[in-house]
């Protein structure tokens, strides 16, 4: 559950959203997009983006509006190929012509898809298909691009690229907000950042700064 939580992602920023197990990140983005089945429903407040009120919202309305969510898991059709799941990320964009357009800008992004097009999702490797994961929610288009955890259970090298390519991603005119465990990584990539401990924002400010915070060393850091 996550309570009181006030935050906001402004044009062009990357905004990291950190915090332990349990504390409620993933519930915050489940709830931003829409995906908002059983308990999971806004009893105050309200989720706005450029001026528009969300609540109410299916996802896939959502997602017209210009948000998109990469779940932690990624959540990729295995059995599809690399061609098919990206195809699939853009069915709700309104012409062909459209989808022909974000398909080449998203293989110029991730060049090494477009090498494989027949391969099946669920024979690239993690980091490959944590790039390609990232590459469908981009097909869609969005002005908000929302991930879960990119680099859990990636190498470190395969860490690096990820967070290279959110960098392009913001250079490119989306604005991000990352949900990671990797502290250190992310509040260095961010413009601002937001710790979130049992369900409420406990610190913010701008990324640079919450790393050399006493409260941030002490217990994301080690230090």
């Amino acid at each position: 559950m996550i309570w009181e939580v006030s935050l906001g992602v402004g044009t062009g920023e990357i905004v990291a959203l950190v915090g332990s197990n349990g504390a409620g990140k993933t519930t915050l983005l489940r709830v931003l997009s829409g995906l908002r089945e059983g308990f999971l429903r806004v009893t105050r407040g309200a989720v706005r983006f450029r001026g528009e009120a969300l609540d109410g919202l299916d996802p896939a309305q959502i997602v017209t509006r210009g948000i998109a969510h990469v779940p932690e898991g990624r959540h990729l059709f295995p059995g599809l190929t690399v061609r098919e799941n990206l195809r699939l990320g853009g069915y709700l964009l309104p012409s062909r012509g459209q989808a022909r357009e974000a398909l080449e800008q998203v293989l110029e992004m991730l060049p090494f898809l477009r090498e494989r097009p027949r391969q099946l999702a669920g024979t690239l490797s993690g980091g490959e298909q944590q790039l390609l994961a990232i590459g469908r929610a981009l097909m869609q288009r969005p002005r908000l691009l929302m991930l879960d955890e990119p680099s859990v259970g990636l190498a470190p090298r395969t860490m690096a690229v990820v967070f290279d390519l959110v960098a392009r991603i913001r250079a490119a005119g989306v604005s991000v907000l990352l949900v990671e465990q990797n502290v250190r990584h992310a509040l260095a990539l961010a413009d601002r950042g937001y710790v979130l401990e049992n369900g409420r924002i406990v610190l913010e400010g701008p990324g640079g700064e919450l790393i050399e915070h006493p409260r941030v060393k002490r217990a994301y850091l080690g230090l």
